[in-house]
């Protein structure tokens, strides 16, 4: 599938899947949604306790860096978990702008120690913030009440459906703690119900840039 690197309208780089008219980010701002989506919407929740993160599909580690950026400002301990099928290729990691683009100049070595560290491996990318990327197909998930936090970033549901099957979303809530949470930048009515249908109680978000709505899921017991 032919791939191609853009730039999002808040001047941060994606990767466009041209067969599919696909980005691994929204094309109205991939830093922009990230902060919205995944850390004021999620992360926030947690204050500075110690957190236990699952992403659903690593790609670029945009997600996992500006999650690591967050902790370092406020000290916070977090293992991070980031689920892959297809890796990035090394050559357009390096073509992402997301140091220049966070002011993140100081933290350059550790996004890149975050592509470079093996898979499948437990690695301290600092004192506070693990990382264990897992090259894995989202249905082989057998995790049981580990996570606090779930980023749920798989591509989205109009060219991948399966992603966001019931099936799914049971092994999320399954890997999810007590009390814990899910977010995702989908808003579809199918999503909301199969979040529902294992458990999860629902609620709806304004969206990021671009993006009227969202969901924020608990496992409320």
């Amino acid at each position: 599938m032919k791939r191609e690197i853009i730039k999002t309208l808040d001047g941060s780089t994606t990767i466009h899947l041209q067969e599919w008219d696909e980005c691994y980010h929204s094309k109205h701002g991939a830093i922009q949604e990230a902060k919205h989506v995944f850390i004021k919407n999620g992360l926030s929740l947690f204050d500075s306790d110690p957190v236990s993160i699952l992403e659903i599909g690593f790609g670029t580690g945009l997600n996992a860096f500006i999650t690591f950026l967050e902790s370092s400002q406020k000290q916070q301990p977090i293992d991070y978990v980031g689920v892959e099928a297809y890796p990035v290729d090394a050559k357009e990691v390096l073509a992402m702008n997301y140091v220049d683009e966070l002011e993140a100049a100081v933290y350059k070595e550790v996004f890149e120690k975050m592509h470079e560290c093996e898979w499948n491996q437990k690695v301290a990318i600092t004192n506070d913030f693990s990382l264990t990327k897992r090259k894995q197909f989202f249905d082989e998930i057998d995790d049981f009440e580990i996570f606090d936090l779930i980023y749920f970033d798989a591509f989205g549901y109009r060219v991948q459906p399966e992603l966001w099957s019931t099936e799914i979303f049971r092994k999320m809530y399954k890997s999810l703690r007590p009390n814990g949470v899910l977010v995702t930048y989908a808003a579809r009515g199918v999503v909301k119900r199969s979040m529902i249908e294992v458990g999860f109680t629902v609620e709806k978000l304004a969206g990021p840039p671009g993006k009227r709505e969202m969901f924020r899921a608990f496992k409320k017991v």
